[in-house]
């Protein structure tokens, strides 16, 4: 079906309207560079009003009769000469200085606005970005952003610019002639028709386009963030078949796009073409009965090109401001995503705790009506150390995120020291709250810096205290350049057993009252585990603490156990207890405890 011909640009300027209401407070620290460049810009139309005129004297004097007999021919032509040079010297600095105050003030806006996309995206719930390719993420920060920014200087600004110059030419051609004039305006009601059928479609290939692009963002990234699986399986030809496939797509549509941009543009010129021989035919007949001389019929031809030049630019635009506009729809559907997690109004900050945790009718929800965690209460003292058992699936991750906020519960609510974790803030309380996973991530650095993580106003002594508690010294000592030894991404340089040990060190340098430690040791080979065994006890020595495993051995020297199935509660006691229960999950590890954990409680 063929576009709707009253569709067109009209279908990007709701998109656009969003987007400029959306950059107007960043652009109010540039003020002055704004302002600065729309008095350039004015300035640079009063210029280009100017800059036939001279001609227009020249040609009236040299052509009127006897001229050439006139003692001051000689002067005239000097001093048209230097007019046009100076008009034109002076429009181009004027065209300079707009063109710089308009990138400055954009290149600067686009800056903060990139920073702010990319701090709301770090903020956004675990369910987002668990639900969101951080490819196509990536894209809107980079491409999305840079292409707003690109066509915002090159495209928009400049397209003011004519359209002011548009609305003072016409002026002064009906006033120099009105008949001409109204030939001129004729053409802009055709432009605008056939410009209607285009736009629309310009627009809807620019919108899929991007959204190809996102596409093709997001595969690359998920590729490459799980290149050992890839090639450990010999993914290689299946994900360049699909990506050959979303490749191919996103290319028919830019060809489409670019297409009917060019098609636009070229009949543009045609129209144009029209007019000025049409304002030749009318504007020669008036010359010849007195109506117009000829200079003012060359001064006319000259605007008429200035005039047509906005026409030409939107031809030549549209396809850059549909893909604009695209970029900023996606920009701003990140920016307008609704921060699940954040502080409540008057939320206080959290001292230190002493680490009594409770967990009271705790119910969370999936968000698609599957429950997490259902009617789920549990009171743990300060200091204790409490195992979280069950299979994959049981909601034990989801419990321990409850700690750090990372969700909130649906109803019921968790509380440290008696206080609702949703009436304090975020960063009082994650940085009350330890965490080690069972694949802790590394960033690209080195591993002082890692390490620092953990607190970034900790100095050199407290990060080397806290690697030797770790026993990250055993190995670092032997790296290249000790800690200064740059770790590839996410720490693949070093082994399992390694990034573990690190992690652990961030975490110390954290005054914590809470320690989580997920499937901490899982994977790990029984030299590695005990090294990091050890220096997970000097982590939790003193802290509430939260283990989390699927193995209940794991859990014979905790002080309390929760047993989870499917996001209930199946049973929860000391181990002794437990084991001694008739039918439950550690009965039948009941003699262990009665024999080992005195033994393991004194090794602690």
């Amino acid at each position: 079906m063929s576009a709707s011909p009253s569709a067109d640009l009209r279908t990007a300027a709701p998109a656009l309207r969003r987007t400029l209401a959306y950059l107007r407070p960043h652009l109010r620290p540039h003020r002055k560079l704004v302002g600065g460049g729309f008095v350039a810009l004015f300035a640079e139309v009063v210029f280009r009003l100017l800059e036939p005129w001279p001609l227009k004297f020249v040609i009236d004097a040299v052509i009127a009769p006897g001229a050439a007999e006139e003692a001051g021919i000689g002067r005239l032509l000097v001093l048209c000469a230097i007019a046009v040079v100076g008009v034109a010297g002076l429009r181009a600095l004027a065209s300079y200085l707009m063109t710089v105050c308009f990138a400055l003030a954009g290149t600067r806006t686009m800056t903060a606005v990139r920073a702010e996309v990319y701090a709301h995206a770090l903020r956004l719930s675990l369910r987002f970005h668990s639900t969101t390719r951080s490819g196509d993420l990536i894209n809107r920060l980079i491409s999305d952003v840079g292409k707003l920014r690109d066509v915002a200087v090159t495209a928009a600004m400049p397209l003011i610019g004519n359209v002011v110059t548009l609305v003072a030419m016409l002026a002064v051609m009906l006033v120099l002639d009105w008949r001409l004039g109204l030939v001129v305006l004729a053409a802009f009601p055709v432009f605008a028709l056939h410009s209607s059928r285009s736009s629309k479609k310009i627009t809807s290939a620019s919108r899929q386009q991007r959204r190809r692009e996102g596409e093709l963002a997001g595969a690359a990234g998920e590729s490459f963030g799980a290149i050992k699986v890839v090639q450990a399986y010999s993914l290689q030809k299946k994900l360049e078949e699909g990506f050959a496939s979303s490749n191919a797509k996103e290319l028919t549509e830019g060809v489409k796009a670019t297409r009917l941009s060019a098609g636009l543009e070229r009949w543009t010129d045609v129209l144009v073409g029209i007019a000025t021989g049409a304002v030749l035919l009318v504007g020669g007949w008036s010359v010849l009965h007195g109506h117009l001389t000829p200079g003012e019929l060359v001064v006319f031809v000259q605007y008429l090109k200035g005039a047509f030049k906005p026409m030409r630019d939107l031809a030549k635009y549209t396809g850059r401001i549909a893909k604009a506009a695209a970029s900023g729809e996606r920009i701003l559907d990140l920016v307008e995503t609704h921060q699940e997690i954040s502080d409540a109004p008057g939320a206080h900050r959290f001292h230190r705790p002493a680490g009594q945790v409770r967990l009271d009718h705790v119910t969370v929800s999936y968000g698609d009506g599957t429950l997490a965690l259902d009617d789920v209460t549990v009171n743990v003292r300060p200091g204790a150390r409490v195992g979280l058992v069950g299979h994959s699936g049981s909601g034990k991750s989801t419990l321990a995120s409850l700690l750090l906020r990372l969700q909130d519960p649906v109803s019921g609510a968790v509380r440290i020291d008696g206080h609702d974790l949703r009436q304090v803030t975020l960063a009082s309380l994650r940085s009350r709250v330890a965490v080690v996973l069972q694949e802790s991530v590394l960033f690209t650095g080195t591993v002082r810096e890692n390490i620092r993580l953990g607190n970034p106003e900790a100095s050199d002594d407290d990060i080397d205290r806290a690697a030797r508690a770790a026993n990250v010294h055993e190995f670092v000592e032997r790296l290249p350049e000790g800690f200064e030894t740059v770790v590839g991404e996410r720490g693949e340089t070093l082994s399992g057993g390694q990034r573990q040990r690190i992690a652990i060190a961030r975490a110390m340098l954290r005054d914590v009252s809470v320690v989580v430690l997920d499937e901490a040791t899982t994977g790990l080979d029984a030299g590695n585990s005990a090294v990091v065994r050890e220096a997970l006890e000097r982590l939790s020595a003193g802290r509430t603490t939260f283990v989390i495993t699927h193995v209940l051995a794991d859990v014979l020297d905790c002080d309390h156990v929760v047993v989870l199935e499917r996001g209930k509660v199946l049973e929860q006691g000391s181990p002794g207890e437990l084991a001694a229960t008739p039918g439950s999950r550690l009965a039948v590890l009941g003699a262990a405890v009665a024999e080992g954990k005195e033994v393991r409680r004194a090794n602690r």
